[in-house]
């Protein structure tokens, strides 16, 4: 592996927030994949591509892009060793060959110059310890008019998402979703202007960023989503030992408004953002 900078967060996907995600892989797909589409149209890979995807975890988009690229090759750069290992057993499992992963942190990564043709990511870039070195390195490793095109969370007020964590934020009062104090946390990129700040600095150019739409599906009925959403990690965490049944009731009532179709479904929304080296 190589060097980690990004220390806190590595601790966290090599341990039982990583191995949940593994072990709930196609839960999180289910959330997640209704935006693979976009993200991977809009990253303009073809058959020959040589594809990069930052913070792979279990794989899912690696796979998807791979089978685009059946001529080129894609790598998955993840911090987490569990991810990783559900990553490439699946890719076997798939007869996937023209995809690898690779245990690192992208801050740092020594990728050879101009070594990919694009580089994607889903919900993943958020979480850079400093984001401008980060994609900095990124670009170093695209080509000149290389592609990049990844999803980070919107600010979630007034959506499904956001009723749900309410009601999760009334039973943890020390969670938030807010940016963390280093500027990094799953909402450090829901404001475009800081986005292309970011990307500018970073060396990319024609920056885009759009709200798209999908629905998540999040379990089969509102206790399935409930159980589920109380092991997530944060909320495990912020959790710290206290009994999770007065929140797990309080999630299945918040998740029962959106049971529909014969399975709890959100309509979800991401930013879109693309950019060229």
């Amino acid at each position: 592996m190589t060097q980690i900078v990004n220390v806190q967060q590595s601790e966290a996907w090599n341990g039982y927030e990583g191995e949940h995600w593994a072990a709930h892989h196609d839960r999180y797909n289910a959330i997640n994949g209704g935006f693979n589409t976009a993200l991977l149209d809009a990253a303009g890979i073809d058959e020959g591509s040589r594809v990069l995807d930052l913070g792979c975890g279990a794989g899912q988009t690696s796979r998807l892009a791979a089978r685009r690229a059946h001529t080129g090759r894609v790598l998955g750069v993840d911090l987490s060793a569990p991810m990783l290992a559900r990553a490439r057993a699946t890719a076997l499992d798939e007869g996937i060959g023209n995809v690898a992963f690779a245990q690192g942190d992208v801050q740092v990564f020594g990728f050879a110059e101009g070594e990919f043709d694009a580089a994607i990511s889903r919900f993943a870039v958020m979480f850079f310890a400093d984001p401008v070195a980060a994609f900095a390195n990124v670009a170093r490793a695209l080509r000149p008019g290389g592609r990049l095109a990844f999803l980070s969370m919107p600010d979630v007020t007034g959506s499904d998402l956001g009723t749900v964590l309410a009601t999760a934020r009334e039973h943890l009062p020390a969670w938030h979703t807010t940016p963390d104090p280093d500027g990094s946390g799953p909402m450090s990129l829901s404001d475009p202007d800081r986005v292309r700040t970011i990307l500018g600095k970073a060396g990319f150019g024609d920056v885009s960023t759009r709200r798209i739409e999908a629905t998540e599906t999040w379990g089969r009925d509102a206790a399935d989503a409930a159980e589920f959403f109380t092991g997530w990690g944060p909320v495990r965490h912020h959790l710290a030992g206290a009994d999770p049944d007065p929140l797990r009731a309080a999630l299945t009532d918040a998740f029962g408004r959106f049971e529909r179709d014969g399975a709890v479904r959100l309509d979800g929304s991401a930013w879109l953002v693309t950019a060229v080296r």
